[in-house]
């Protein structure tokens, strides 16, 4: 028995800030954003929260599932920019789909938690505690990034995606995780600080801060590694693979990927112009754009990959 994904949703701000509306309150401009990252627009949030943008695309994903909430076993809901420290977003997620039999908890891997949600519930699908599950990738990055700082801003937007998934028959047929946390900072967002009547001072909460460079040579590099990893553990070649699902992080890191791998860019989808990086949202909103297209047919070979702060990355072999 493995996992297979039935019915996608997402869910973006109505707001759209093109990189000449950044022009206009910051020293940048619309050529400099896209040469280095391929963006043109993204969506920022004007008070959708985490946890209402994340429902929406659950209800989306339900309805093309044809599943009811109440018939879910368990939410997993990968944030890095929950509403909330508790309850979970998940849980205000369960509530306001009406999902009452459903477990839900939150889970935290950056860009690369849509993968670790969704090989999480897997492993649940597998030792046959659960049969019927709804991840949602989501996230608010736009309330954790210094509008000031052009080299971080920019590159960020708001989002959500969701997908029902079923134990079944045909699905997931293998996958690879990792972290290594000591490159940590090279990428975070520092929480509220312990400031308390002992200290005598005020909590301060941080902005995101990030080592682009050190970020990009992670990328290039763990991502071909753990996609040659998973091809070889499963015995399957490239060429079977009709699309590379992958963070929406930065056309360039695209580029490099796709030579490394000695594969056609045009069987890595993007649309990264459009929503910038949206972390946890990236893979499922694009999954969610991709099915309503029609481009996923029965039997498609797809490997959806992602990486992120932790620093974390993930690769998971699916048949559709």
């Amino acid at each position: 028995m493995t996992t297979r994904i039935i019915g996608t949703g997402s869910y973006a701000p109505e707001n759209r800030v093109t990189n000449d509306d950044l022009a206009k309150i910051m020293e940048t401009s619309d050529e400099w954003i896209r040469t280095r990252t391929g963006i043109s627009e993204r969506h920022i949030s004007s008070g959708e929260g985490t946890s209402f943008m994340a429902a929406e695309a659950a209800k989306q994903a339900l309805e093309m599932a044809g599943v009811k909430a109440e018939e879910l076993d368990i939410i997993l809901l990968a944030t890095s920019s929950p509403d909330k420290c508790f309850p979970s977003g998940a849980c205000e997620v369960q509530a306001a789909i009406g999902a009452k039999n459903a477990v839900a908890f939150d889970l935290s891997a950056a860009c690369s938690g849509f993968i670790f949600a969704l090989n999480t519930v897997h492993s649940f699908f597998k030792s046959g505690i659960y049969k019927t599950g709804l991840i949602i990738g989501c996230d608010e990055l736009s309330k954790l990034v210094d509008w000031s700082d052009r080299r971080t801003c920019v590159l960020f937007g708001d989002g959500a995606g969701a997908a029902v998934v079923k134990a079944d028959e045909t699905g997931i047929k293998h996958l690879i995780m990792g972290s290594d946390g000591v490159k940590g900072p090279v990428l975070e967002c520092v929480s509220r600080t312990t400031e308390n009547f002992l200290t005598k001072g005020h909590p301060q909460v941080g902005y995101m801060t990030m080592d682009g460079q050190e970020v990009f040579k992670f990328a290039v590099k763990k991502v071909p590694e753990c996609i040659r990893q998973l091809l070889e553990e499963t015995g399957v070649d490239k060429e079977e693979i009709k699309y590379f699902v992958l963070h929406q992080a930065n056309y360039r890191i695209f580029e490099s990927i796709a030579k490394r791998l000695d594969v056609s860019l045009d069987r890595f989808p993007m649309n990264i112009d459009r929503y910038g990086n949206t972390s946890g949202a990236s893979i499922p909103l694009i999954l969610d754009e991709m099915n309503r297209e029609g481009k996923f047919e029965k039997g498609d070979k797809i490997i959806i990959a992602g990486f992120g702060a932790g620093l974390t990355w993930g690769a998971t072999l699916m048949e559709w």
